[in-house]
Parts: structure tokens; C-alpha cells; sequence
């Protein structure tokens, strides 16, 4: 199969400024999701797409391509990442007359990710029939026993069972999503407006290489993962 390693990051980032460039360990974080992408075999090209000019730099040094600039529109707070996916599929397919068969997301914000992971999770893609596969990591909070919500100043179970669940071991067993790395056909993501409109498997990572990197707390957590501390 034809897969190509998609990284995204735009300039912008609010919660932690200059975040996919910051330095973890003396390596910018979009270079971590560079260097996992040169370690897998299946991965035919390892594409960038950014806004700035020196994201776009950086990226080049560590060995990625960058293509293409992506367009102010879909560099905003709100712009639907999807939509970025979809961006870059469709450019390189009518540019570069690539025929992909799905693309390996590698969030520049998750650089404690292993290869394994990202292998794990082409497996998963190649033996079933899914559209997408993700990575998630078991959730400490559970919508059926300590998730609330608020209505009319009140605050109810997000899921209310249908029997009383006194302990978070007998709720049903949820997860989080990580950003660890998404496989995900290329004709679903032309087709269809989000992963969960179609098949979608799942691969379990270890909460500590599933750090998502928001703000300057999660990128302290990082490091202290890094040097053994935590």
C-alpha cells in the first residue's frame, strides 16, 4: 500500500507560543514526528503541512518535504483539521500524481510516541476492514461513574447506566483519544466529513508515550518523562 506520513503544524498556537518548534531534549517537537516517520519502513514520503515559513524550515532540515504552503484559511483556531488532511491529499494526488492509499498522521504535539505504536497501528489498518484506525490510552474520568454535566445548576452523570455503578471498575470501559498517530484511508477522508462517519479500530498507548502537548504544563510533563522523573 501506498502510505504517505502527514505532519501538520501551523504556526499559530496560543496555549503554548511557538509550540511545534519548541525544543524537547534539544529537538524541536515537529522533528521528533519527523525522525519517527524516517523509522518507518511502510511510509513512502514524510510531507509537511504549515503556514510559516520557519516551521516550513525546520521541517526541510530534519529531512521532510514541504510541498505546498497551506492556505491562510485552514491555519486558523478553528480550522477543522480534516480539512488540512483533505488539503493535503488532494494537492499532492493533482500536483505530484500520487495515487495514495491512506495517510499516516504524526501530530507534531505527541513526540513521546514509539515506532511501534505507528506500526501497531498500520497493522491494525492492513488486517481489518476500517477506514481509519486511531490511538487511545485508558481514561482515569468515566462519563458513567465521574464525568458531569450541568443542567438547570444541577450536575448529573454524563451517562446515567442503567443501574447504579458504585465503583469506576464496574462502569464500562472507555478511553481517551491520543494524538499519537491516525492511519486513515485517503478516499473516506475525500468523502466524508469526520473519522467517526465510518470503521474505526483502535490501538492502546501507554499514557506516558501519549502526552499531548497543549501548553506549557504538558510540555514540563514531557520532560520530566523524559528524564525518568515521572
Amino acid at each position: 500500500m501506498k502510505y504517505i506520513a502527514l505532519i501538520c503544524a501551523r504556526g499559530g498556537s496560543k496555549g503554548l507560543p511557538g509550540k511545534n518548534i519548541k525544543l524537547l531534549d534539544g529537538v524541536p517537537l515537529i522533528g521528533w514526528s519527523i525522525n519517527t516517520a524516517k523509522q518507518i519502513s511502510r511510509v513512502s514520503r514524510i510531507v509537511v503541512s504549515t503556514d510559516s515559513d520557519e516551521i516550513a524550515d525546520i521541517a526541510l532540515q530534519y529531512g521532510a518535504e514541504v510541498p505546498f504552503m497551506r492556505p491562510e484559511e485552514l491555519a486558523q483556531d478553528n480550522s477543522p483539521e480534516w480539512l488540512v488532511w483533505r488539503h493535503a491529499i488532494n494537492y499532492l494526488e493533482s500536483h505530484d500524481n500520487e495515487n495514495i492509499d491512506a495517510i499516516i498522521v504524526l501530530p507534531a504535539t505527541a513526540p513521546l510516541r514509539s515506532v511501534d505504536d505507528v506500526n501497531s497501528c498500520i497493522d491494525m489498518f492492513e488486517k481489518f476492514d476500517t477506514d481509519s484506525v486511531i490511538t487511545v490510552s485508558e481514561a482515569s474520568r468515566s462519563p458513567y461513574f465521574n464525568m458531569v454535566v450541568n443542567n438547570n445548576g444541577y450536575s448529573s452523570l454524563v451517562n446515567q447506566p442503567k443501574s447504579q455503578v458504585a465503583r469506576r471498575q464496574d462502569a464500562p470501559e472507555v478511553f481517551d483519544m491520543t494524538t499519537v498517530a491516525y492511519v486513515v484511508d485517503a478516499n473516506f477522508v475525500k468523502n466524508h466529513n469526520g473519522i467517526f462517519e465510518g470503521k474505526v479500530k483502535s490501538v492502546v498507548v501507554p499514557k506516558q508515550r501519549a502526552v499531548d502537548i497543549d501548553d506549557l504544563m504538558d510540555f514540563r510533563m514531557a520532560e520530566l518523562i523524559l528524564e525518568g522523573r515521572l
